[in-house]
C-alpha cells in the first residue's frame, strides 16, 4: 500500500483526488463510520419488524416478558458477533471481508464455498427476494398484474446496481438518506402507538406462567428473531473502501447492533400498546394492524411506504457490500478474473456490481430464489461461525500483530456467538433434514468450479493482492 494510504488510513482522511490515477486498478478508502453504521442498520431492516412480532410472541406462548427477551437476546447475540468482527475488521481491512478471514484461516476451499454461496444464492436470492416483496407492496398504491409486478422488481434491480456502478460514494450516500427516512419512519409510528394504545404492555404474562408452554417455543422463536437480525456482517466486505478501518469498525459495529437492539425493542412495545398480547400474536402484518386500531384503517398505507423504503434500502445496501466479496475471490484467481478490475473513472469493482445484477435479475424474473433461500439461507451461519472462529486463529498465528482493538470478554465472546451459530444450524440439520441436505448439496455443487479455477485460473499481482 502506497505512503499516503496508509497515512490516510491512519489519520481518517480520504485519499488525495490522484489517488485514483496512480492505482487506476484499486478500491478507494472512502466510507467513514456514520456510512458503516447507517449500512448496518439499513441492511438488517428489511421487513421483518413489520411482520414478525406476532409469529415471535406465538412461539413463546403470548408471554410478553419471553418475548421482548427473545428480541433482546438475538441482539445481544449478533452484538457479540460483530464486536469479535470488529477486531477481525480492524486487523484485516481488506475487501471482502468473512472470505478473506475464512481464506487466511482454513485454506481457499470454504472460502470459495462461502463466496460462491453468496453469489449464486444468498445474496443474489435476498435482492431477488426484497425487489419481489417490493413490487408486491407496491401493489397497495398501483394494481399490478404478475408480469408488472416482476418488471417492478427487475428495475429495482436495475437502478440498485447503476447506482453502484457509479459510485460507491454515490450509493452509501443512498443508503444513508434510505436508512434514515425508514428508522424515522418506525420510530414515528411506534411513538403514535406507545402514546395513544390503550392496552397494558406487560398483559401477557410473566416468564413463568407461560413456562411450560413458551419455553419449547423458544429456540424456534430465536431463531426468526435472528433471521430479523442477519445482514450486519455485510459491512466487512467493504473494509477495503473504509477510512481509518481500525477505528471505524469497532465503534460502527456497536453503534450499529446496538441502535438494532433499541429499535426492535421499541417497535415491539408500540405494537403491544396498541394491540396487547393476543392482538399481536393474531397478527401477521403487525405494523399496518397496530397502526389501523390507533389511527385508521387508511393508515396502514403508511406502514406500506414504510416497507417500501426499507426493502429497498436493504436491498441497496447488499448490492453495495457483496459484489466485494466476488471482488476478493477474482484476485486470488478463484472466480472471472475481469471481476477484479475496477473501473477507471466510476472506481467500483464495476462488473461484479454487474454480474451481481444481472443474476438478481435473473432469479427474480424466473422466481427461483424463494426455493433456493428455503434451502440455503441456514447455511450462512456456517461461515459466520467460520468467520469468528478465525479469531483464535490469527491470535495464534500472530500474537504481536497490530489490534487497534481487541474484542471485550475474549475468549467468551467469540465462543458464544459460535455456539449460537452452531445451534442454529444444528436445529436446521434436526428439524428439517430434507431442505439441510438438499442446501448442503448446492453448497457443494461449487466442488467442480472451485477445481476448475483453481487449475486454470491466475490470480492478480501481488500489488492488487495487496488491497484486497
Amino acid at each position: 500500500m502506497a505512503t499516503f494510504e496508509k497515512s490516510a488510513v491512519l489519520q481518517g482522511t480520504r485519499p488525495p483526488p490522484e489517488a485514483a490515477a496512480e492505482t487506476p486498478n484499486r478500491l478507494r478508502r472512502i466510507l467513514g463510520l456514520w456510512d458503516l453504521v447507517l449500512m448496518i442498520i439499513g441492511t438488517v431492516i428489511g421487513s421483518g419488524i413489520f411482520l414478525l412480532p406476532g409469529p415471535v410472541l406465538r412461539a413463546v406462548g403470548n408471554s410478553v416478558p419471553l418475548g421482548l427477551s427473545v428480541w433482546l437476546g438475538g441482539g445481544i447475540l449478533s452484538l457479540l458477533g460483530a464486536l469479535t468482527y470488529g477486531e477481525l475488521s480492524s486487523m484485516k481491512p481488506r475487501a471482502g471481508g468473512l472470505y478473506v478471514y475464512i481464506r487466511d484461516c482454513f485454506g481457499p476451499f470454504p472460502a470459495f464455498l462461502f463466496g460462491w454461496t453468496l453469489f449464486f444464492v444468498i445474496s443474489s436470492g435476498s435482492i431477488a427476494t426484497l425487489a419481489v416483496a417490493f413490487g408486491n407492496y407496491l401493489g397497495e398504491f398501483v394494481q399490478l398484474s404478475l408480469s408488472g409486478t416482476k418488471i417492478v422488481a427487475l428495475l429495482v434491480i436495475l437502478v440498485i446496481t447503476a447506482v453502484n456502478v457509479l459510485g460507491t460514494r454515490q450509493s452509501a450516500d443512498l443508503v444513508n438518506v434510505t436508512t434514515a427516512i425508514k428508522v424515522a419512519a418506525i420510530l414515528l409510528v411506534s411513538a403514535v402507538l406507545l402514546w395513544q394504545g390503550r392496552n397494558p404492555i406487560f398483559s401477557g404474562g410473566s416468564i413463568t406462567d407461560h413456562q411450560s408452554t413458551s419455553m419449547s417455543g423458544f429456540g424456534l422463536a430465536m431463531i426468526s428473531v435472528l433471521w430479523a437480525y442477519e445482514g450486519w456482517q455485510y459491512v466487512t466486505y467493504s473494509a477495503g473502501e473504509t477510512i481509518n478501518p481500525q477505528r471505524t469498525f469497532p465503534l460502527a459495529f456497536l453503534f450499529g447492533s446496538a441502535a438494532l437492539i433499541g429499535i426492535y425493542l421499541f417497535a415491539n412495545l408500540g405494537y403491544l400498546a396498541a394491540l396487547g398480547a393476543s392482538g399481536v400474536a393474531g397478527s401477521t402484518r403487525v405494523a399496518a394492524t397496530a397502526l389501523g386500531v390507533v389511527v385508521s384503517h387508511g393508515a396502514g398505507k403508511f406502514v406500506a411506504i414504510a416497507i417500501l423504503i426499507s426493502m429497498f434500502s436493504a436491498a441497496n445496501s447488499i448490492m453495495l457490500n457483496a459484489p466485494r466479496v466476488y471482488y476478493a475471490m477474482a484476485n486470488d484467481g478463484l472466480f472471472f478474473r475481469s471481476l477484479a478490475e475496477v473501473h477507471p473513472r466510476f472506481q467500483t469493482p464495476a462488473l461484479a456490481v454487474g454480474a451481481a445484477g444481472i443474476w438478481s435479475a435473473m432469479l427474480a424474473a424466473s422466481g427461483t430464489f424463494e426455493q433456493l433461500l428455503t434451502y440455503v439461507v441456514f447455511i450462512g451461519w456456517i461461515f459466520y461461525g467460520l468467520a469468528a472462529a478465525s479469531i483464535f486463529i490469527y491470535r495464534k498465528r500472530a500474537p504481536d500483530a497490530v489490534r487497534p482493538y481487541r474484542v471485550p470478554a475474549y475468549p467468551w465472546t467469540p465462543i458464544v456467538f459460535i455456539l449460537a451459530a452452531t445451534a442454529l444450524v444444528a436445529n436446521t440439520i434436526a428439524t428439517q433434514p430434507v431442505r439441510a441436505g438438499i442446501g448442503l448439496g448446492i453448497v457443494f455443487l461449487g466442488a467442480p468450479a472451485y477445481a476448475f479455477w483453481r487449475r486454470t485460473a491466475k490470480p492478480a499481482s501481488k500489488e492488487d493482492s495487496e488491497n484486497v
